[in-house]
């Protein structure tokens, strides 16, 4: 049963605590706002912030899971925090480890300071959590997919298009990389898991993953200079750095350009075209 008065308590206070820098915001010149403004929190929640305000009022209507999730993420909610969450709206709260996608507010912190950079948070399958707007406009948009397809892996060897922004003499190793990295996981995480599940339906659709599944190889690494080829500013390489959240198993990849490389003037201009066509 939902807590109205505790949660609308709950959100106000984790409100407040949390400044516009907290959460990549600027801090306007005239603030007087203690912490977050309702209209903040209702953005970085993907929800009106009539809807918001009910909720903190405690007139609100009963809030969905989904809607309990996008709340807890955009208030930067650790994992104790989004378990209460859940349960003063009314709901068993998720399952954590690598099945979560729920961000930590670290990770997050990090990610919402690299609005110019290509940046992006993914789970141990590939699935894309959150990008940057220079993470978009480089590979696509990928975080708001559904269902398998969500998997980078999946889609490489189900999809012509996920192979696009990358040179075709790369395209070899880098499948190798992901099949690699799948069959990897399965030993890890079990028969029954996501990620075997993930496998079977790759095999029962992909020759290629079949063929290259077949050779049971493991410990293949991608490249350390990742090449782009974007339809716009032409050829990148770029460097990826990587840092992991081990409870989550999330990991936020960080693609940089060597300091007055052609790359990195490429990497500047893209970060003002967006995904724009020049033409």
């Amino acid at each position: 049963m939902i807590d109205r008065e505790g949660l609308a308590e709950f959100l106000r206070r984790r409100r407040e605590s949390l400044q516009p820098e907290d959460v990549g915001l600027t801090r306007g010149p005239r603030r007087r706002t203690d912490g977050l403004r309702r209209e903040e929190v209702a953005v970085l929640c993907h929800m009106s912030t009539d809807y918001y305000a009910r909720l903190e009022r405690g007139t609100g209507p009963h809030p969905s899971e989904q809607m309990t999730a996008a709340i807890a993420q955009g208030l930067h909610l650790s994992l104790a925090e989004r378990d209460h969450l859940f349960r003063l709206a009314g709901h068993h709260p998720p399952a954590r480890g690598v099945s979560s996608e729920h961000i930590s507010p670290g990770l997050l912190r990090i990610f919402d300071r690299l609005a110019d950079t290509p940046a992006e948070i993914v789970t141990e399958v590939g699935e894309t959590l959150r990008q940057t707007p220079v993470g978009i406009a480089l590979t696509g948009p990928a975080s708001q997919r559904e269902g398998p397809e969500r998997s980078i892996g999946y889609r490489w060897f189900t999809d012509p298009s996920a192979r696009a922004p990358y040179p075709a003499d790369e395209q070899e190793v880098l499948s190798r990389v992901y099949a690699s990295g799948l069959r990897e996981l399965v030993a890890v995480r079990g028969p029954e898991s996501r990620v075997a599940h993930l496998a079977d339906l790759l095999l029962a659709r992909s020759d290629d993953f079949r063929r290259l599944w077949a050779t049971h190889e493991v410990g293949v690494r991608p490249p350390e200079i990742k090449r782009f080829v974007h339809p716009e500013v032409g050829a990148l390489e770029l460097s990826c750095q990587t840092l992991l959240d081990p409870d989550q198993s999330h990991r936020l990849l960080v693609y940089t350009a060597e300091p007055g490389s052609e790359s990195h003037n490429k990497l500047r201009l893209l970060a003002v075209i967006g995904t724009q066509t020049l033409a």
